[in-house]
């Protein structure tokens, strides 16, 4: 069983069905097990630690499940300045943390307002991986970013079925175009991720393996998954959560599928599981994010509902 689980890259969909969906605890903590054992042999027993900081939360877009989104009231938006940004990685660097993760809600314009405080970044740590997490751009705008310094994007595809995006996501929004950024950024040389809610309203077990499928395409660098996680005042506030032991058995098959990618056990994991993140490196995850965005505005950044920091 072992030897098989190892080979999941080369399993047919129905297998992946079944390991996603069995009840046989057993076979869930062998799974979870291998994708451990494959971790440590491949990563090593270091966990990486990322300088989260939640730059803006300030969207265009009104996107069903999100906190941000456009429409949603009583949000109280804030962008931060470029001193706010650099005061962040001050503190990130000074506590050993090498790689700083600029996340922010979909907003060209101020994106592009960016570019002089990444440059600024990489002249003040020129080792330091900038790992930037703005959405979807105008192709010259990841040039010009690359440019100024910036060398890791995370642009999560949400669901590989066009059906299942299009119920996500307001008109105007398609996954082909989120999914051309992600090639283009790849072409651009920077290390790319993607990745996925589990148990979005409306996804089925077999859209989860339709999202494995993808990314066996695409071959991201970064994988970054989390269980879905209802958000008052948007249209999916009474949808209940994705389930964490999905979310777990994914990041074990995708560890094994993906042997060489850095994937996090995620904020959003941890909010519907205590102990998340621990429980997530255990399952073959290997990176962990701390949370740097200013005190005075991390409650802001409110993507859905009960939101940790740790």
């Amino acid at each position: 069983m072992i030897d098989t689980l190892k080979n999941t890259r080369n399993l047919p969909d129905s297998a992946l069905q079944e390991l996603l969906e069995s009840t046989d605890a057993a076979l869930a903590q062998r799974l979870k097990d291998t994708a451990r054992e494959v971790c440590l042999k491949v990563k090593g027993p270091e966990v990486l630690i990322r300088g989260l900081i939640e730059w803006s939360n300030v969207c265009r877009n009104d996107c069903l499940y999100c906190g941000i989104r456009r429409s949603r009231e009583g949000v109280v938006r804030y962008t931060l300045t470029p001193e706010q940004i650099l005061q962040c990685c001050d503190r990130a660097w000074n506590d050993g943390v090498p790689t700083f993760v600029l996340q922010g809600g979909e907003n060209p314009a101020a994106a592009k307002s960016l570019i002089p405080t990444v440059r600024e970044i990489r002249e003040r740590y020129p080792s330091a991986a900038i790992t930037l997490s703005l959405g979807e751009l105008p192709f010259e705008l990841y040039a010009a970013l690359k440019e100024a310094g910036a060398n890791r994007y995370l642009l999560r595809h949400e669901t590989a079925n066009p059906e299942h995006y299009a119920s996500l996501h307001p008109a105007g929004m398609h996954l082909e175009s989120r999914l051309a950024c992600i090639r283009e950024l790849k072409r651009l040389g920077y290390e790319t991720g993607m990745g996925m809610m589990v148990g979005s309203p409306g996804q089925t077990t077999r859209n989860l393996v339709e999202d494995l499928r993808l990314m066996q395409e695409v071959s991201p660098h970064m994988i970054g998954i989390g269980p879905f996680i209802p958000q008052e005042g948007t249209p999916f506030e009474n949808y209940p959560a994705g389930s964490a032991e999905t979310t777990l058995r994914l990041l074990a098959i995708m560890r094994l599928m993906f042997p060489e990618a850095n994937i996090p056990a995620t904020t959003a994991l941890a909010t519907l599981l205590p102990g998340g993140k621990q429980i997530g490196i255990l399952a073959g995850a290997n990176v962990i994010m701390n949370v740097y965005t200013p005190i005075t505005e991390r409650k802001k950044y409110d993507l859905y509902k009960g939101k940790t920091d740790v």
